[in-house]
């Protein structure tokens, strides 16, 4: 169903699926791209690591199974919904996975979500990466608005979103089911200049 606008979109619908899925370089040596079939493993390992089964509790159980996921992202560029990125060293050691969600082209937001591996943690990877993907959804892409949501619990992603300029907005009441059952969200946002 087509709805009629008052105003224009924000971001004009094809303004990503009329091009391939950028790789956008980070600081520190780090490259965001498109994820390969090449790192199902790695990206199957990351969902066994305890901190990041914490938080996320839709997870591969098998390469063949992190292998349609990669298909699903490709799809997701296709069709304007989301973009996911490999978070890598030069471009191949995978180190991480950053996304953009939801998003809204009308109203110009989408939702940011990230996990890094355990070898890379701690050295500012996961702050690298976010830096990257906000300036090109912000500032190349016109996206207005940036959402990051985490568990209250997750302070690590808490400072990752603060360090990163995203400033938290609110706590969303037992907004999301984990593992060990309901959690508070912590809502935190990018605008545009600002």
């Amino acid at each position: 169903m087509t709805r009629a606008l008052s105003t224009p979109p924000v971001i004009p619908a094809g303004s990503l699926a009329g091009s391939p899925q950028p790789v956008l370089p980070a600081a520190g040596g780090l490259v965001l791209r498109p994820w390969e079939g090449a790192d199902a493993s790695a990206f199957l390992s990351a969902y066994e690591d305890d901190e990041i089964r914490r938080w996320h509790t839709r997870r591969p159980s098998t390469v063949t199974q992190a292998r349609e996921w990669f298909d699903a992202y490709r799809q997701d560029w296709g069709r304007e919904r989301g973009g996911h990125w490999a978070v890598t060293r030069d471009g191949g050691e995978v180190l991480g996975r950053i996304a953009l969600r939801g998003l809204d082209f009308d109203d110009g937001m989408a939702g940011v979500a990230y996990w890094v591996l355990p070898v890379a943690r701690g050295a500012g990877v996961a702050s690298r990466a976010l830096a990257a993907l906000t300036a090109w959804a912000l500032e190349e892409i016109g996206f207005h608005r940036l959402e990051l949501d985490h568990s209250t619990r997750n302070t690590a992603s808490c400072r990752v979103a603060t360090r990163s300029g995203y400033l938290l907005e609110g706590t969303k009441r037992s907004a999301a089911v984990h593992d060990d059952g309901r959690h508070d969200m912590h809502l935190h946002a990018r605008i545009r200049g600002m």
